[in-house]
């Protein structure tokens, strides 16, 4: 066991032992389970935890020193210092502003481009479904075009006889109706 005490621990110890002298029963019994535990932790017997106290109490612990406060802004190369720190201070604190910026600038992008990226799947997925639609029904858009196309095919056709007809029938007249009379 060292010379040294962690006051943390001195002052932990000091609150369960306050704890276990307290009249309330629940409470004792939960500070006496405490100290078990923390002895079972720290692997420390009843004895020890004896000696501990009777080291403690001819000589309780110091407190930390207090640590020392850094110098006022005055004269000489502590103030060159201090002036050099507020510089570079002044400085991250504007480079960190920058790339706050820039982080948020580029989070709106992301998802500026998200969204762009949502409206384009939403397309293509409206695209594939309207091609498989057209797929899935080739033969039912084909008739009615077929069927036109031979409407269209035997009109001109009829037309064409008709008019052949009429011509050869218009050349060949005079010399039959010379013949015939």
């Amino acid at each position: 066991m060292s010379n040294a005490f962690d006051p943390k621990e001195l002052k932990i110890l000091s609150d369960i032992l306050a704890l276990v002298l307290e009249d309330q029963p629940g409470q004792s019994a939960n500070a006496l389970e405490a100290i078990r535990n923390r002895a079972r932790r720290n692997a420390m017997t009843g004895g020890a935890l004896k000696n501990l106290f009777t080291a403690i109490a001819p000589n309780p612990p110091t407190r930390a020193p207090a640590r020392p406060r850094a110098a006022r802004a005055g004269t000489g190369a502590g103030a060159a210092e201090m002036q050099a720190a507020r510089a570079h201070i002044a400085q991250l604190t504007e480079s960190l502003n920058k790339l706050d910026l820039d982080l948020r600038n580029a989070r709106a992008r992301n998802e500026e481009l998200r969204s762009q990226l949502y409206l384009t799947q939403q397309a293509r997925a409206e695209t594939q479904a309207a091609l498989s639609l057209m797929k899935a029904r080739p033969a039912a858009r084909r008739r009615p075009v077929i069927a036109l196309t031979f409407t269209v095919a035997l009109t001109v056709g009829a037309l064409a006889g008709i008019a052949g007809t009429s011509l050869y029938h218009a050349f060949d007249a005079p010399g039959d109706a010379a013949a015939l009379h």
